[in-house]
Formats: structure tokens, C-alpha cells, sequence
């Protein structure tokens, strides 16, 4: 929750914003969601969208498909004004990766060995070694840990 109060846009691919949406909205209609659950539902639905897809055809409530060029809309996202930016996924956060285009990344490493899927930056292929400094860390209840790194 403490990252989505730094968030003014949210910006996923396709298949993410598939799984966001509806779960976080309809967090907020059922009785039975925890307090932290609703805080969390009533940040993410409050916070503006952007998904980048060519096949989704309509996008609900704050949200704005974009079917264009990656690069040129997230450079004039980051021009603009407000806080941060928060990308989600795994292919789109990749590409950005790859074009240069990520300032800070947060990894949340979960205490569980699934042995398949996808593996986060599988696919990235970089023009040079991406050197990240370790900025903060705070491990979880649950016996997650978030780690935050500044690109160096």
C-alpha cells in the first residue's frame, strides 16, 4: 500500500490488467474482503490506468487502452507531472527494461518454489550490464521480502 500511495498511473500489458481487473474491484463489493484488502482495492481503483493491448477492446472505469508505440507513450507519461509510475507484469516491465525506460525497480521475493512458469527477466536482452543499487528492504509477516533498487 505504501508504493500505491506514491502511484498517480498504473500501466500494464494486456494479461495483467486481465487478472487486476475485475479481482481488486470486486474486492470492494464483498462483505467478506479483510480491512487491508479494502484499503488496498479502494488505492488501486481510485489510482489511473493505462493498458497497452491491440486486442482488448474496451477498458473499465479509469482506464485508457493505448494500442500504440511503447516507448513514446511511457516518455511522455514520465514528462508529465504528478508521482510515480508503477508498471506491472512481466513482458511489459521486460520491454521497458530493455528501452531504458525503468528508474526503480521493487522485487518481492515470495517463500514459495513453484519449478515452472515464466522467470522474471527471462527474456530481457540488454545493450550493457544494468548495474542496481540496494536502496531498502522490508521483509513481511507472511516471509515475503520487497527490495528496492535505484539503477545506478
Amino acid at each position: 500500500m505504501d508504493l500505491l500511495r506514491d502511484v498517480d498511473m498504473i500501466v500494464y500489458g494486456r494479461t495483467t490488467y486481465e487478472i487486476m481487473i475485475p479481482y481488486w474491484p470486486d474486492v470492494l463489493k464483498d462483505p467478506s474482503s479483510t480491512k487491508e484488502d479494502i484499503e488496498f482495492a479502494q488505492l488501486f481503483t481510485a489510482i489511473d490506468k493505462v493498458v497497452f493491448s491491440r486486442q482488448l477492446e474496451s477498458a473499465q472505469g479509469n482506464t485508457r487502452i493505448v494500442r500504440g508505440s511503447l516507448a513514446d507513450e511511457i516518455l511522455k507519461l514520465k514528462q508529465g507531472t504528478g508521482k510515480n509510475i508503477s508498471v506491472g507484469g512481466v513482458s511489459l516491465p521486460e520491454q521497458l527494461i530493455e528501452l531504458g525506460l525503468v528508474d526503480e525497480f521493487y522485487f518481492v521475493v515470495c517463500p514459495v518454489i513453484v519449478g515452472e512458469g515464466r522467470r522474471l527477466l527471462e527474456n530481457t536482452n540488454l545493450p550493457e550490464k544494468l548495474n542496481l543499487k540496494l536502496v531498502d528492504s522490508k521483509v513481511f509477516k507472511s516471509g515475503c521480502v520487497a527490495l528496492h533498487y535505484l539503477k545506478q
